[in-house]
């Protein structure tokens, strides 16, 4: 593999990291030009590179840098004169675009939306996405997303760039200028469409299907729940806390895991219908979609199911895809339709650790397996039955050690950028607990097919299986974070050096997997020995209060 192969193999890549940092420069307000002008600039440069065959990379790199900045500009919409807009009670409709799960006995619900109207004073707001906090009656429904409300609140203009570890920091980077709290509904102007409806229902309906027959395990009926259906406020404080310490807290949001496991259970069942492979991929997309939409489509979830129908793709289509040409389709197409999710940690930490298992844990894997190959004295073809069980399992065993590794590396940087927290146990937690997660999600997900389709004993006896398996992981986490040292609350010197370290790491990755990973370039030990030097050159461990 030469220096050129990672573009060769990933050609969308010049657009991806061009259109990166123009949405970086957008949101430093480093272009000294309105948007338009940065938009003229991209056309401009597109139709050079386009006319002069000479100049056709400089010319799409610069064009996508400039579009990725009016791009920002245009998708955050925000007027100057909004920094000083005061404290004001709004009367508005608010359409409805996700919804945060409320603890039990919470009578208040919260989400993200758009205001469709505003008051006459007010007409620059209408579209503008806001978070919002609407007060609820004890037995009134959550708002059904797509939903219109009629409601009248206080509007509270946010910061153009909050810290990114506070709550205004997460919106700001989902591209609000706006927060509505204190809010009260007046009234319903439209009800959701038939679809949402339907997933409301249905999201009800898997509540139900994975609650049957271990109502006397409600613990673990919650946990189940957070697992297969994101609702993480079925989680006490308590759990939360464990998993956390323990770095595994991303089992119980439905993202990369969840949706390639369950995505490899939907097409194994539908290989024993024996459908043609475009049936197949059809039918396969369309049932993963559903789950993930009823699910919350939430971006995590979105992003996996872009990136498993790129490489689903590439099969049925027989083209020369690969996973890593399919993560950065993905982020491609999620970056040009939703460009504010470049600046939120989800983003980031999906994609940084998909990125360092595609280049760095799957060649590390055959790397190890290569240089470990068991039994080389013996031709394959004497071997016995147990020669191949336990190549299998070594092979399997340095497969999944790599990876977790590769994953390691973002997730220690990462957990120290974002969540302020140093767990140097999460590598053996999840190494362990990743394989016993993917089975209660196999099982669960089966359980809500039988529910459906009216097997209510198989599902309970999945249910049971699922609870075995929790007691199992539950064990497992506390005995990780019951070890000495193993989390400690964190920070880097400064968020600059946090995110200048992150950028480095995946920096170092690209750059080994472009010159696969020769030794005289340092070979594997590179991104590691980076980690190991940024920790303990730029990060300090925060004292117990």
């Amino acid at each position: 593999m030469n220096s050129r192969s990672l573009g060769h193999r990933a050609p969308l890549l010049w657009v991806l990291l061009p259109l990166m940092a123009g949405l970086v420069a957008g949101s430093l307000q480093w272009l000294p030009f309105p948007p338009g002008w940065s938009a003229a600039g991209a056309v401009l440069a597109a139709g050079l590179a386009l006319g002069w065959r000479r100049a056709w990379a400089p010319g799409m790199v610069l064009g996508v840098f400039l579009g990725g900045g009016a791009l920002y500009e245009i998708r955050r919409d925000r007027l100057p004169e909004w920094d000083t807009l005061p404290l004001r009670e709004v009367r508005a409709t608010l359409e409805i675009d996700r919804v945060f799960p409320a603890r039990p006995g919470d009578w208040s619900v919260s989400g993200l939306g758009r205001l469709v109207a505003t008051d006459a004073h007010l007409p620059e707001l209408a579209g503008q996405r806001v978070y919002f906090s609407v007060g609820m009656k004890r037995d009134d429904p959550a708002p059904t997303r797509t939903s219109r409300l009629a409601v009248t609140g206080v509007l509270q203009t946010l910061p153009r760039n909050a810290p990114s570890d506070t709550f205004d920091g997460y919106l700001t980077g989902q591209g609000m200028n706006f927060k509505l709290t204190r809010a009260r509904i007046t009234g319903e102007v439209e009800t959701a469409d038939a679809y949402h409806l339907f997933c409301d229902k249905a999201l009800r309906r898997f509540t139900a299907i994975l609650g049957h027959g271990i109502e006397s395990h409600p613990k673990f009926g919650g946990v189940l729940r957070a697992m297969l259906l994101g609702q993480q406020q079925e989680l006490n404080d308590e759990q939360k806390d464990v998993f956390r310490e323990s770095g595994t807290m991303h089992l119980f949001s439905v993202s990369g895991l969840h949706i390639a496991v369950i995505a490899g259970v939907i097409h194994g069942l539908l290989m024993l219908l024996r459908l043609p492979a475009a049936v197949r991929f059809a039918a396969g997309g369309i049932l993963l979609w559903l789950y993930v939409d009823i699910t919350g489509g939430t971006p995590s979830a979105v992003r996996a199911f872009l990136m498993v129908m790129f490489l689903h793709a590439s099969h049925v289509l027989r083209l020369p895809g690969n996973p890593f040409s399919a993560l950065v389709a993905s982020a491609v197409c999620v970056l040009l339709v939703q460009p504010m999710q470049l600046f939120t940690a989800s983003f980031q930490l999906s994609y940084g650790i998909v990125a360092s298992l595609l280049l760095l844990g799957l060649p590390l894997g055959e790397c190890w397996m290569e240089r470990g190959a068991l039994f080389t004295y013996l031709p394959k073809t004497s071997w016995r039955w147990y020669h191949h069980a336990i190549d299998r399992a070594w092979r399997w065993l340095l497969g999944v050690t790599a990876i977790g590794l590769s994953t390691t590396v973002v997730s220690t940087i990462s957990g120290v950028v974002i969540f302020k927290l140093f767990t140097p146990v999460s590598l053996l937690a999840n190494l362990v607990l990743i394989p016993v997660g993917s089975l209660v999600i196999i099982s669960g997900f089966l359980a809500l097919l039988c529910g459906l389709a009216g097997l209510g004993w198989l599902a309970m006896v999945l249910n049971h299986a699922s609870v075995l398996l929790l007691m199992g992981i539950g064990e497992g986490v506390r005995f990780f974070v019951d070890l000495p040292g193993a989390f400690h609350a964190a920070q880097f010197f400064s968020e600059g050096i946090g995110y200048a370290v992150f950028a480095g790491l995946l920096g170092v990755i690209f750059f080994g997997y472009a010159t696969n990973w020769e030794m005289k370039r340092g070979g594997f030990w590179t991104p590691f020995a980076f980690t190991l030097l940024a920790l303990l050159a730029g990060m300090s461990l925060i004292p117990p209060a």
